[in-house]
């Protein structure tokens, strides 16, 4: 398998040079949308995607030929909810501006390499504090310029004054305006910086419904952008053929977000049975970073995060798990996020074991992170599946993750648009 700097290397010449074919030969498949396994299955992939899916043949004259028959293959896995184009999270909130747009970049580069070996090919990047920062990031790896998943990013976070989105604690004039720009104030305000952010390169917009965890004087249960203001943004994304994801905590934020028309929430951590089925009853997807609140508690706590974040990480994560478990029951939309950053990137898929354990089946896990994930970003004739017409993207594992959902959390080869890159 092509490792490191020849990884790096055949992934930025898949996209510039001529027309490539590679011919995956397999022999336990994952078929995610059917939910169901099929066997002796080859994959053709031409000019990064996929062209024929049939038993395996003869292969392609002039086909790169990848072997893949001791693994089982799955397509490649998608994380709705990351922070690729920002640092890590840390006990200093300052971090973020300490760092200036060089370093912060990469950093970036850094974490979508990690992302993209650990079997994420595409993500959603949710949010960075310095605008536009993920446009560049996600345009870089376009080009070629770096290795990293395909991305869908938002610009930066909408948010209310002193919100959830904001760097908070620090004294007044210390976060430069680029690390603001997404502060509204009115649905008209909010309506502008929507259209702003789509001129600047965004494919969706990212509202702060609520207060966070991990933000210095915000409760998770408490609504901070309104319903209107919230509406506004959404009107803004359906004009532009896309829609918006709100994070979202509290019950009541969640249930304004979702009556605004919102794609999908964030968090969820305190819904009540009321917004489960509101979520149900409109379609709206939940995506639960049921995993990471053991890694705060744990991090956090040797490292000194502030108090107030460890706290409020207590108060929610036991509820989430809960309301997940309720959310599996009731037949509610849920989908994979995981909210990298918060950990390091690249352990992505520690959630599934969590996903299996609070109800899911992993079948239903791994469909949660790829067809379904494809679907919640609108690109479901693109990734989220082994079919013809899609991008070859694709994962293999040893062993069987359906009987062992931790599998997936040692990847033994990526390939990205056809090129193998692990």
């Amino acid at each position: 398998m092509i490792r490191g700097a020849l990884a790096a290397f055949a992934l930025c010449a898949a996209g510039a040079g001529q027309a490539q074919t590679s011919y995956v030969q397999t022999s336990r498949l994952i078929d995610v949308a059917a939910g169901r396994v099929v066997t002796n299955q080859c994959i053709t992939i031409t000019d990064g995607r996929i062209t024929a899916l049939a038993r395996c043949a003869t292969p392609p004259n002039g086909a790169q030929v990848i072997d893949w028959r001791g693994f089982t293959v799955l397509p490649g896995l998608i994380d709705l909810h990351t922070h690729i184009a920002d640092v890590g999270q840390s006990a200093d909130i300052d971090d973020p501006i300490k760092k200036g747009p060089a370093e912060t970049a990469f950093i970036g580069a850094k974490n979508a390499h990690d992302t993209l070996m650990a079997g994420f090919t595409t993500v959603r990047d949710v949010g960075t504090f310095r605008v536009f920062g993920d446009v560049k990031l996600r345009d870089a790896i376009n080009a070629g310029l770096i290795p990293g998943p395909r991305m869908a990013v938002a610009g930066t976070y909408i948010t209310i004054p002193g919100g959830g989105g904001e760097i908070n604690g620090l004294p007044e004039g210390r976060v430069p305006p680029e690390m603001r720009f997404g502060v509204v104030r009115t649905p008209d305000d909010a309506a502008q910086k929507a259209e702003t952010l789509f001129a600047g390169g965004a494919d969706f917009l990212k509202l702060i419904a609520t207060g966070a965890v991990l933000a210095i004087g915000t409760e998770p249960g408490q609504p901070e952008l309104t319903e209107d203001q919230m509406r506004a943004t959404v009107q803004v994304a359906q004009a532009h053929g896309s829609y918006a994801t709100a994070h979202a905590h509290g019950a009541e934020g969640i249930k304004a977000a979702i009556r605004a028309g919102v794609r999908s929430i964030e968090h969820a951590s305190l819904v009540d049975v009321d917004g489960l089925a509101l979520a149900k009853a409109k379609g709206v997807w939940l995506v639960m970073d049921v995993y990471n609140g053991d890694y705060i508690e744990a991090v956090g706590t040797k490292e000194g995060w502030p108090a107030e974040y460890l706290r409020k990480n207590r108060e929610t994560t036991d509820i989430q798990r809960e309301m997940f478990k309720k959310a599996v029951a009731m037949g509610v939309p849920l989908a994979f996020g995981t909210d990298s950053g918060v950990y390091p990137h690249g352990l992505n898929a520690r959630q599934f074991a969590y996903m299996v354990k609070l109800g899911m089946t992993p079948m239903q896990a791994i469909q949660s992170a790829t067809r379904d994930a494809a679907i919640v970003m609108m690109r479901d004739k693109d990734v989220g599946a082994i079919a013809v017409g899609r991008y070859g993207d694709m994962i293999a594992v040893k062993g069987d993750p359906l009987a062992d959902i931790r599998l997936l959390e040692q990847v033994a080869g990526v390939i990205k648009g056809g090129t193998l890159v692990r």
